[in-house]
């Protein structure tokens, strides 16, 4: 079961057909993480490093769009050298860093060095709604709240310190959900009744507000574009979106050129399905370093 609207999730809603145009196009690139930059298995992002390059060369911005939370993806950053914005907990909050647009963000809060736009519900409000729903369905719903950092390390495979990490949430809750497909069915239906939304990833659950990447992607896009208007700037602004699985719809569904990677056993979603849709040969990072660096060759 796929959450409502994201079955076979058709991303070609934006797609274009217009020529690439080099001398005219500037890119933003919007990138998944887990399965997708990262390997799926160590998280390494060695296989994609010729095309991380390429990107800061031409100065193209790579916006990280993932389920992790800001304190995963703040190591990540220093790792990857990354300076432009990204987007967390499947599309709940977009951090900016302060200054990097030439004008105000509208209905942002001050974090750290991020101006940022809070597009999800508070963590504490998912908490409750997910104890309202185990209630109703009179079954027990563990969510990363309810788990001790020994518990998602043996669930995700995390090392200690990714897995406390991962359990600094502020906007999303992920939860097992096991059973028979009835119970899943009724669990999901309590969710949307509540106004609430769920998606799925591996073997969690996640319940979040009315968020999701694409949202967030849009969003963001729209300040890439104002920005390139005030500049005066004759390029046109394009967006790339990469993924890997179903979760990655939404983003997929929002910008120009959609690209999806192969997963670890050398095959593709089965339903992400679209005429224009880029099948990148290559597992992961290796698939992602492959369209990207063809993208640009196609661009050049």
């Amino acid at each position: 079961m796929m959450p409502a609207g994201v079955a076979a999730y058709a991303v070609d809603r934006r797609a274009r057909s217009h020529p690439l145009k080099g001398d005219m196009t500037r890119y933003v690139v919007f990138t998944d993480l887990d399965g997708t930059l990262l390997d799926a298995e160590t998280y390494d992002f060695a296989a994609a490093e010729p095309a991380l390059e390429a990107l800061r060369a031409r100065r193209i911005p790579i916006v990280l769009v993932s389920s992790k939370t800001r304190a995963e993806m703040e190591p990540l950053r220093r790792r990857l050298e990354h300076h432009d914005p990204f987007i967390v907990e499947n599309g709940a909050a977009v951090f900016v860093p302060q200054g990097l647009f030439a004008f105000p963000l509208e209905r942002v809060r001050t974090k750290s060095f991020y101006d940022v736009i809070e597009l999800g519900l508070p963590y504490h409000m998912l908490r409750d709604v997910l104890k309202q729903i185990e209630d109703a369905v009179e079954t027990p719903l563990r969510g990363f709240g309810d788990l001790s950092v020994d518990d998602v390390m043996r669930l995700t495979g995390l090392s200690r310190t990714d897995a406390t990490l991962a359990k600094m949430r502020e906007y999303d809750e992920p939860f097992l959900l096991e059973g028979p497909p009835a119970l899943v069915a009724e669990v999901c239906r309590q969710i949307v009744t509540r106004g609430l939304r769920w998606t799925k990833g591996g073997r969690l659950y996640h319940l979040t507000g009315e968020n999701d990447k694409g949202a967030a992607v849009e969003l963001l896009l729209q300040c890439y574009q104002r920005q390139q208007r005030l500049s005066n700037s004759p390029c046109r602004i394009e967006s790339v979106g990469i993924g890997d699985s179903v979760n990655d719809g939404p983003l997929l569904a929002a910008v120009d050129h959609p690209i999806i990677v192969q997963k670890p056993d050398g095959s593709y979603d089965p339903d992400l399905h679209a005429p224009r849709l880029t099948r990148a040969p290559g597992i992961g990072p290796e698939g992602w370093n492959a369209a990207v660096l063809s993208l640009l060759r196609r661009s050049a």
